[in-house]
């Protein structure tokens, strides 16, 4: 059974990912049969390339992805336009539904930017709250002296 599947390339401590379609019973590292992406999480947002149209051909031809993959396809959108396309839904109603989908990730992505801004600004003041308290207490120690 083909799988598609990461095979780690780059540096010690840097890895890099190809996304490979390669036969399940080789190693990780070992011989695939084609080349079908790559996946860099060392930069923030991860980079992710792909050959959309050759990975739909080998899903058309039975290959799985395995989890990990699946999940990078998921956040790609990829995954829900090969279920769309598996379903045989029309190719407008496909375009707005990834169109819908494609809003509500923006959306996400503004809010988690909007939470992780507000809790840095709560822990910045709750970090100034005891310098100020004990620059208090020193300034009221001093002129006792």
């Amino acid at each position: 059974m083909v799988r598609l599947r990461l095979r780690r390339e780059g540096k010690k401590k840097h890895p890099i990912y190809k996304i490979v379609a390669a036969d399940m019973r080789s190693p990780r590292n070992g011989r695939f049969i084609e080349a079908v992406g790559q996946y860099d999480p060392n930069v923030n947002p991860f980079r992710l390339t792909l050959k959309e149209e050759r990975i739909f051909d080998w899903l058309r031809k039975g290959a799985q992805p395995t989890d990990t993959v699946r999940s990078l396809f998921r956040r790609n959108g990829l995954w829900l336009r090969w279920t769309l396309t598996k379903r045989g839904v029309e190719e407008t109603k496909k375009q707005a539904i990834l169109e819908r989908w494609h809003m509500e990730q923006a959306e996400r992505a503004k809010r988690d930017t909007d939470r992780k801004a507000r809790r840095a600004a709560k822990k910045k003041k709750s970090a100034a709250k005891p310098a100020e308290a004990a620059a208090a207490s020193e300034a009221a120690a001093a002129p006792a002296s």
